[in-house]
């Protein structure tokens, strides 16, 4: 868990609120809580999607489901 990334808590709170993400035919879904501290770690530092730090996953699946 990375500094600013949400806590075990935090994520307890909000998990239920989000829809579960499906994944692809082959694929499973990824997890959400990893998603949500992407998105958050932009919008707090303010950098370009494709600069997120590579422990948030993939930056165009991130960008993908913020734009959702």
């Amino acid at each position: 868990m990375g500094r600013g990334d949400l806590s075990d808590a935090e994520c307890e709170m909000i998990g239920p609120l989000l829809p579960p993400e499906r994944g692809r035919w082959a694929r499973p879904a990824g997890d959400n809580r990893l998603f949500l501290n992407g998105m958050l770690h932009v919008l707090r530092v303010g950098c370009p999607w494709r600069d997120m730090h590579e422990r948030y996953g993939k930056w165009n699946s991130v960008y993908v489901r913020f734009r959702r």
